[in-house]
């Protein structure tokens, strides 16, 4: 089938593969300048043949921040962009919807309010382990749209059911956040915008194994997938549990948000652009072909955003959130309407 689609449209399956090549070495060469960028960049900078010599002098203050600082960073940005990038192609892909976003489906929205709890109310969870319970928080919004969207009886319903729970949620937690005091409101505020500042191996340690479940488990959704972008009845008819199908699907997408919400707080729109841009790059794939090329798109927008927020007003740093949702609204515009052009 996607040869006979690609012949019609002027184009073999050879000549695709050839011409993903140049795309595949851009993307990784962006992508490591993007590393090598968030690893020297900032006070003190580190020109990048030295990197070696500052890991293997551990008595250094360079080291100090790279190792402890800079690379737990830029790791956490990479998996959490490509996570909350693929969580993205999961929704749209499993909605049929490409305004689908992980903000609709009440993960990111559970993550911040329970981390919002532990703080106003003063809930005995040491601060190291905030982001377990901002994980946690995640999971449960997950589970509650999900059990609420189990009733809805197409795609359309479940984006609405999703809408409908993270507005709730987001109204509980603003009811929580009017009883803070401004010291913890100041405290609040980077995580709910969404921030990779202060992160450490220590942080990073505690959910690097979600992401790594949540890789294992995202490519097991594209024969599910590859059902559901036929419609309800197509799938049906073909042998798919349309509903369940769909509820697991969203359950994955659920936990690679909650494995980002946790640490960073709300990473906005990376779920919006990057499938978009993978879809441009790959026009004539499917899931399994855009998933490698949304995990890597994110990744990049999310450290390349990190970048602009440490360095933009240094030494004042800006929140992440800022600019991945700038990036998003007026990236994913422009590819809106480029795709709405006859």
């Amino acid at each position: 089938m996607t040869g006979a689609r690609l012949a019609a449209r002027g184009r073999s399956p050879a000549s695709t593969v050839v011409g993903a090549a140049p795309a595949v070495l851009v993307t990784a060469g962006v992508l490591a300048a993007l590393v090598a960028a968030g690893l020297c960049l900032g006070t003190p900078s580190i020109a990048p043949q030295r990197l070696p010599a500052v890991l293997a002098d551990p008595a250094s203050l360079e080291y100090v921040v790279l190792w402890e600082l800079r690379l737990p960073r830029v790791l956490v940005g990479l998996l959490g962009g490509a996570a909350v990038g693929v969580a993205g192609l999961l929704l749209q892909e499993a909605l049929r919807n490409p305004l689908a976003v992980p903000e609709l489906a009440g993960v990111s929205a559970g993550a911040a309010l329970a981390v919002v709890v532990c703080v106003v109310w003063a809930l005995p969870v040491p601060v190291a382990l905030h982001p377990v319970a901002g994980l946690a928080g995640a999971v449960a919004g997950g589970a509650v749209t999900l059990a609420v969207a189990g009733t809805a009886r197409s795609a359309q319903g479940v984006l609405l059911v999703g809408a409908a729970v993270s507005t709730g949620i987001q109204a509980l937690m603003l009811a929580v956040l009017a009883t803070a005091d401004r010291l913890q409101y100041d405290l609040l505020f980077r995580y709910l915008v969404g921030s990779l500042n202060g992160l450490m191996w220590e942080q990073a340690g505690r959910v690097l194994p979600w992401f790594a479940v949540a890789a294992l488990l995202a490519p097991a959704c594209v024969p599910a997938l590859n059902l559901l972008r036929l419609g309800d009845e197509a799938a049906a008819a073909l042998g798919s549990r349309v509903r369940a199908a769909r509820l697991g699907v969203l359950a994955v997408a659920a936990l690679l948000v909650g494995s980002v919400a946790g640490p960073c707080g709300p990473v906005a729109w990376v779920g919006f652009v990057a499938p978009l841009l993978a879809r441009r790059l790959r026009p004539y794939g499917g899931a399994r072909t855009w998933l490698p090329w949304t995990a890597a798109l994110g990744a990049a927008v999310t450290v390349a955003a990190d970048l602009v927020a440490r360095l933009a007003f240094a030494p004042v740093e800006t929140p992440l959130g800022a600019w991945t949702a700038l990036a998003g609204v007026l990236v994913g515009t422009a590819l809106l309407r480029h795709r709405a052009r006859p």
